[in-house]
């Protein structure tokens, strides 16, 4: 399965159709870590006519005045898409007290809360997030700090991906983007990735 995967920085070339866009031909799902217009994921939903799964970033302040079109919110949720088991955890460790911050215990108990879910579907495939975990491709401010319990999740249900935003880098070339923890490959998903599954 073939998934486009969004993150923090509109590409006009994947809302719009021209000779430079790159090539989406063929994605079955959509996926945003969050911090992008709902407008982007609304036209993203109407150009592929494929389902849009996503979960919010520390910036997103319009969703809940104008979510987007035809877009599913997964946070907080796990979901199945061709069985595939998917696990939405949104927003960024507090820092100011803005929307989609969430302290280490918050966070914590939100993944605690899902525990019964997860048993009984016997593990996840993918987890999203927004922030990355603790010590693996965050940063050292407390807006950029990941969440240690994102290490936990993934050391006890080794889901095959976490694919998370938050982290703004430019990258030369796809591996840069990809730590390994355990089995699981954690993907820094700025700006766009095709992750094919």
């Amino acid at each position: 399965m073939k998934i486009l995967v969004v993150a923090d920085a509109v590409v006009p070339e994947l809302a719009e159709d021209h000779k430079d866009s790159p090539d989406i031909q063929g994605v079955e799902l959509i996926i945003s870590c969050g911090d992008l217009p709902p407008e982007y994921l609304t036209l993203l939903s109407k150009r592929t006519g494929v389902p849009v799964y996503y979960v919010m970033g520390n910036h997103d302040i319009r969703y809940e005045a104008s979510p987007p079109e035809g877009c599913l919110d997964i946070h907080r949720r796990i979901v199945s898409y061709h069985g595939f088991r998917i696990l939405g955890l949104a927003g960024s460790r507090w820092y100011n007290g803005g929307v989609n911050q969430y302290t280490e215990a918050q966070m914590r108990n939100f993944i605690f809360r899902l525990w019964f879910g997860l048993w009984r579907i016997k593990g996840i495939d993918i987890v999203v997030t927004h922030a990355p975990p603790r010590k693996i491709g965050d940063a050292e401010d407390p807006c950029h700090r990941g969440f240690r319990c994102f290490r936990g999740l993934v050391k006890r249900y080794q889901p095959a991906y976490l694919l998370h935003g938050h982290i703004h880098a430019l990258f030369h070339d796809d591996s840069e983007r990809v730590h390994q923890l355990g089995n699981t490959r954690i993907i820094n998903c700025y700006g766009w990735y095709i992750l094919n599954v």
